[in-house]
């Protein structure tokens, strides 16, 4: 599954995705876990229960399992018939569980591939099938997001005639993201890891607007968008299959759009190439950026993003070390008990910052925001007058530390400062790793087994990739506090030598 999303910000969901950029899932064959349908508002504690729509099982109704080849192949003939021109590559099960697209003959490096035309595209500006329900909708000021969330939904609710029946048989039924894991699951598998609570953040913020279209429009035209088929369940799912398959094409002045075919390319953090619209030939093509043999799998890229947020839009985590944009965030936060806590805090919210919180750690280094917020934390009363200087350069990353201003005699408290932080996140993935992560009822079913098994997996090579960030931090920082201390001893005993030799 391929695709390439962005930020997706708006009244309806006031904290959306930070620069959703991405392509294809890699997945699973589990069922999904979903909240149940209320007549209260919707919340992510919320439990499984019967729901219209869905299917016995507790599954969507339409779509397939991920692994399906059949539906895929039923897709190309579609599209092929409808004007798709003919490919260079196949649809093949690339690793265990999943499908992707494998060249067919030689492909070039440089070579342009797909060219999709726009009529075999999904975008706000397509027909519906429901003609009455796209009416209704397009007279409320809905964001293109909840938008083609509720586009998909309706075509998926009339197979029978919809146009996009095809490629709606060949979506999962199972969009393996972080919305499909439950509260528990979050807290158990992911209790070490920041990207838990960017998960429940967008649980939320999906909910919310589901809550924000039932309250304003579906509650209205019940005929239009009844219960039974519009719902939390659905809507989960639809949201699932836009993060993991939107896409933003710049050269359509950044419309959104799914790409039927293209987004069954598969990611690789060793390519470049991304989806676009090409004007020459009219359709949407991504151009490669090294040469493939037959039988090789073709990727694209997702855009660089870390593994905790690959598994949060696409459900999967890359091999370790494999990732050269991997990254974690560190959870800093001000002393309570500092002296000038207030006036602190007073500067970094005057900036848009807070206590606690996070910047993000790679392999290379940590940025400068990082350490313009740990010169504010460990700087005394007797700086005061920097605090707003500090608070901005943290917020902005364009440092305000000019050249000849420096903090020297705050140095060594601040990467102490820092390091401290570093070993307080480690003790938490040490203590998921070494002990592991059980949730509070067994599971039912084997299908529930291997849910958890996955899961955990899952979220044990997230907590690997992310700590092994840590320790390299951790070594950086305590090599330079060594050094500091040592020279500074070494200074030291040079003093003393000479007042020494005068006595």
């Amino acid at each position: 599954m391929a695709e390439v999303s962005r930020s997706f910000r708006s009244s309806l969901l006031p904290q959306f995705p930070r620069n959703l950029r991405g392509s294809l899932s890699r997945r699973s064959a589990f069922s999904p876990v979903l909240p149940r349908r209320s007549s209260a508002r919707c919340s992510l504690s919320t439990a499984s229960s019967s729901r219209a729509g869905i299917s016995e099982g507790g599954a969507i109704s339409w779509g397939c399992e991920i692994e399906s080849l059949e539906n895929a192949e039923e897709l190309q003939r579609w599209l092929t018939e409808s004007g798709l021109p003919p490919q260079k590559m196949g649809i093949d099960r690339v690793e265990v569980g999943e499908r992707g697209l494998v060249a067919l003959k030689n492909i070039r490096k440089g070579e342009k591939l797909l060219f999709v035309p726009p009529s075999l595209v999904i975008t706000s500006d397509s027909e519906w099938s429901s003609k009455e329900a796209g009416d209704v909708l397009r007279k409320y000021p809905v964001p293109d997001w909840p938008y083609l969330a509720t586009y998909l939904i309706s075509e998926a609710s009339v197979m029978g005639s919809s146009r996009w029946s095809r490629y709606i048989s060949a979506l999962p039924r199972q969009p393996y993201s972080l919305l499909y894991w439950t509260r528990s699951e979050l807290d158990t598998f992911l209790v070490a890891s920041p990207i838990r609570e960017r998960a429940i953040e967008r649980i939320n913020d999906v909910i919310g607007t589901y809550n924000d279209l039932r309250d304003r429009i579906f509650s209205k035209y019940p005929n239009l968008f009844p219960e039974e088929v519009f719902n939390i369940e659905t809507f989960l799912w639809s949201f699932g299959i836009l993060f993991s398959r939107l896409v933003r094409l710049p050269s359509m002045d950044g419309k959104l759009a799914l790409v039927p075919w293209a987004d069954m390319l598969n990611h690789s953090s060793e390519v470049e190439a991304f989806l676009d619209y090409d004007k020459s030939s009219q359709g949407i093509v991504f151009t490669t950026d090294r040469a493939y043999q037959p039988g090789e799998q073709v990727f694209i890229s997702y855009g660089k993003r870390s593994n905790g947020e690959l598994l949060l839009s696409y459900g999967f985590v890359p091999k370790e070390g494999s990732n050269p944009n991997d990254s974690v965030d560190l959870l800093v936060s001000l002393n309570k008990s500092d002296k000038c806590y207030k006036e602190k805090l007073e500067a970094l919210k005057k900036h848009g910052l807070s206590t606690p919180q996070r910047f993000p750690l790679q392999v290379t280094g940590w940025p400068s925001e990082l350490m313009a917020y740990a010169y504010l934390a460990v700087s005394p009363p007797s700086m005061g007058r920097q605090f707003e200087e500090m608070a901005a350069a943290a917020a902005s990353g364009e440092s305000s530390f000019k050249k000849g201003i420096s903090y020297q005699e705050l140095e060594e408290s601040v990467l102490q400062f820092i390091l401290d932080s570093c070993e307080s996140s480690i003790s938490k993935y040490n203590k998921f790793l070494q002990g592991g992560g059980s949730v509070d009822s067994p599971p039912a079913s084997p299908g529930q087994v291997n849910r958890k098994l996955l899961l955990k997996q899952l979220a044990s090579d997230l907590c690997t990739s992310e700590q092994r960030i840590l320790f390299r931090t951790q070594y950086i920082l305590r090599r330079r506090l060594r050094d500091m201390r040592t020279g500074g001893l070494r200074a030291l005993g040079l003093f003393n030598g000479i007042r020494n030799i005068f006595k």
